[in-house]
């Protein structure tokens, strides 16, 4: 079960990086646009489902979490090290692509927090 674990993050890995390079092509930007941010999409969504479906066990989770631990600080230390100056001269496209993301989650937030279930 710990290996499902370990797999299933991969495969959301693997998944976001294809679909960040695609929308990257797709865009006109040589770069990967947000796959570790579809990655982690992809996980958050495939474990709810496997939970709901009784197939994501407790020790199928301890593998998610064990890499997870790493997962998150490396890849925010791989994230940082992106050259903001290309993202400038690319254009306002690579500008809009961070930015609209981060107001559309914001404007979201009171939205999601009255939909949530208060225990």
């Amino acid at each position: 079960m710990l290996l499902r674990g370990v797999a299933l993050l991969a495969a959301c890995f693997v998944s976001g990086q294809i679909l960040g390079e695609t929308l990257g092509r797709f865009l006109g930007i040589q770069a990967n646009v947000g796959g570790v941010g579809f990655a982690m999409l992809f996980l958050i969504l495939s474990q709810n489902e496997l939970e709901k479906r009784g197939l994501f066990h407790l020790e199928m989770g301890e593998g998610v979490n064990f890499w997870s631990k790493m997962y998150i600080p490396i890849i925010v230390a791989m994230s940082s090290v992106q050259n903001v100056r290309v993202a400038f001269s690319n254009g306002l496209l690579a500008l809009l692509a961070g930015i609209i993301p981060v107001i559309a989650c914001l404007a979201l937030m009171p939205l999601l927090s009255k939909l949530a279930p208060k225990d």
